[in-house]
């Protein structure tokens, strides 16, 4: 976000270190903030590549937060008096979506995602299957994969919470996994370069979009929703829907969460086996044979 280029802290082409390199920290102002941040909004933080060519709030308010923990920083060395973002209008804070895939929908997608070709239509599925962040899932690698196949870790630095993640991985997620075209020294799982994961979800996502027609307009985000209120559904206990999801929230958070050290192994496997099953069922167009709770979304 701030230009440099961990772990040895190299300056970013183009990036905010090298945009301010040469002034003085004291010459940042207001209006030097309020520009940053509707870059970042219109087109992507300086220096960074985007992964959308829409407008985003979100990416404005991430930096937003980040130059003013800076500057509050900087206060408090006594390197500047001021920080300009105070009175720079924060980026609104986006309402909760609840926003979730009905069974058809689920149906369409599926098909909309073979439609989509390799490498894209294999990690479009596991988003569903595993319930995973689009980042967690496009950076997969395979060495974060287990010998036999059967779960991945993601390590700390590559989840929202910063605590490693074992996904336990169903046998349709080992044979998508197991398609996927290995690139010679490429670790990466889905990879059009060879040397960076898949990019430009927005253009896959109007694909997606158009082969669903009609469909209620929704976000690749919404599949990790739909995934947890479809294990809910059928039957799957909150607390292994949040271990499933790498949440920390609920039964999980507090002091249960400090001395609570289970990883819910076995209970994640057998509840992604069912939701597998049930996807699959439906992206068949038969009826699921795995029994919902409070019934089945239409």
């Amino acid at each position: 976000m701030l230009g440099l280029q961990p772990p040895a802290l190299s300056i970013i082409p183009k990036g905010l270190a090298d945009r301010w390199g040469e002034r003085p920290v004291a010459s940042i102002d207001g209006h030097d903030i309020y520009g940053v941040i509707d870059e970042a909004r219109r087109i992507g933080v300086p220096g960074l590549d985007s992964r959308s060519d829409k407008p985003s709030e979100a990416r404005a308010r991430h930096l937003f937060g980040v130059l003013s923990k800076l500057f509050a920083w900087l206060i408090q060395q006594r390197r500047v008096t001021v920080n300009p973002c105070v009175g720079v209008h924060r980026p609104e804070t986006p309402k909760a979506r609840d926003r979730v895939l009905s069974n058809s929908e689920i149906a369409r997608f599926w098909k909309a995602a073979d439609a989509t070709g390799e490498p894209v239509a294999g990690l479009l599925k596991l988003l569903l299957l595993t319930g995973c962040r689009l980042n967690e899932v496009a950076g997969m690698r395979w060495s974060e994969l287990s010998d036999d196949g059967a779960s991945w870790l993601i390590p700390g630095e590559r989840t929202k919470n910063h605590r490693p993640h074992i996904v336990p991985l169903t046998s349709l997620a080992r044979e998508i996994i197991d398609n996927a075209k290995r690139i010679e020294g490429c670790d990466f799982v889905f990879s059009n370069t060879g040397s960076s994961p898949i990019s430009g979800w927005s253009k896959v996502k109007d694909r997606i979009d158009a082969a669903m027609k009609p469909a209620t307009p929704w976000v690749l985000h919404d599949l990790r929703r739909t995934a947890a209120t479809g294990m809910a559904e059928i039957g799957i206990a909150p607390h292994i829907v949040e271990a499933v999801l790498n949440h920390v929230s609920g039964a999980r958070a507090g002091v249960a969460g400090t001395y609570n050290r289970a990883q819910y192994l076995p209970e994640k496997t057998a509840a992604l086996k069912r939701w597998a099953v049930h996807v699959q069922g439906l992206a068949a167009g038969k009826q699921s044979n795995v029994t919902a709770l409070r019934g089945r979304r239409a």
